[in-house]
């Protein structure tokens, strides 16, 4: 029987999670994300010195103040990271706007074209690269605009259910619903037992925005994020595409066991109505689901974390 990792390939979009070439190139997956986090850990290894020099040396070329070469560095690392992971997939790769950007529309967008043109400038059409922006209603905004002028988005650090509807309308190419954080969430604030993949609330959470999407007809991709345990992905299989690490890509190839398909687009029913975006409606909901709202806002503050210190590591090149 063929290994759970290629059955999962026949019904699923398998996405790398990671920045790591040597993992890419093992795992063969049809899609890379990256993300301030894994490129500040890409920035330890060996492999991707000359890139962090050559960023750096680029942007020293292009010029401007201290604070704007360091911000261009960092750019400039994560295309060069994107484009060379393209050269071992055949789909695309996500590259993430600076999340000091999650409440700013236009700095966003600014953003999102410069990276683009970043890509363009090294060979790389814009159709390869998915702009990530974070689920915030101004990140919403931003990647509606940025779908109108042929630029793809996708919707990061979504939590809620709130958030997904609110995507909808907005004619985003993907969004990637959280799984594993929604899952730390629930252990820590509450005392219910989990004792089954399909009883974890972040399978449910995507389960619930796969059907809704799938149940309205809309064209944009459900993509299942942040793994915590293998278990979590089998409850998925069947969803548009999963981005998922290294370490559980491994586990899924080592794994001969039958996996069955859990997810279809066909038949896909959903309770949930239909409802327009409008942004008090939004924030109100959003609101009112307290581990959404608190896991958007720790993920922004931990990507902005992890994106300081990549701005360290490269200010010492």
């Amino acid at each position: 029987m063929p290994s759970k990792l290629e059955q999962l390939k026949a019904m699923t979009q398998v996405v790398a999670d990671t920045g790591d070439i040597q993992a890419i190139r093992q795992f063969a997956p049809t899609d890379a994300t990256t993300n301030p986090s894994l490129l500040l850990k890409a920035s330890a290894l060996p492999h991707y010195a000359e890139l962090l020099d050559g960023a750096r040396r680029a942007a020293a070329a292009a010029g401007g103040s201290d604070e704007e070469q360091l911000a261009d560095s960092c750019d400039r690392f994560a295309v060069a990271v994107g484009r060379e992971i393209l050269e071992l997939i055949p789909g695309r790769v996500s590259t993430e706007v600076d999340a000091r950007l999650s409440f700013d529309t236009t700095g966003t967008i600014e953003r999102a074209k410069k990276l683009i043109g970043l890509y363009e400038e090294a060979g790389v059409g814009r159709e390869r690269v998915l702009i990530k922006t974070a689920s915030t209603w101004e990140g919403i905004r931003a990647a509606e605009q940025l779908e109108r002028e042929g630029i793809h988005c996708n919707l990061t650090l979504l939590f809620g259910f709130a958030q997904a509807r609110a995507w909808a309308d907005a004619g985003v190419y993907l969004i990637s619903p959280f799984v594993g954080r929604i899952l730390d969430w629930y252990k820590a604030n509450t005392d219910g037992a989990i004792e089954r993949p399909e009883d974890d609330p972040g399978v449910q959470s995507v389960r619930r925005i796969y059907h809704y999407y799938k149940h309205h007809g809309y064209d944009t991709v459900v993509m299942g994020a942040s793994f915590r345990n293998q278990g979590e992905i089998e409850a998925l299989a069947g969803c548009d595409r999963l981005t998922i690490s290294p370490t559980l890509l491994e586990g899924l190839a080592d794994d001969e066991g039958s996996l069955p398909q859990a997810l279809a687009a066909a038949g896909a029913a959903s309770d949930d109505a239909l409802a327009p975006p409008a942004e008090a409606a939004f924030r109100l909901e959003l609101n009112e689901d307290a581990m959404a709202t608190e896991k958007l806002a720790e993920g922004i503050r931990n990507f902005i974390a992890d994106q300081r210190r990549l701005e360290q590591v490269v200010s010492q090149r």
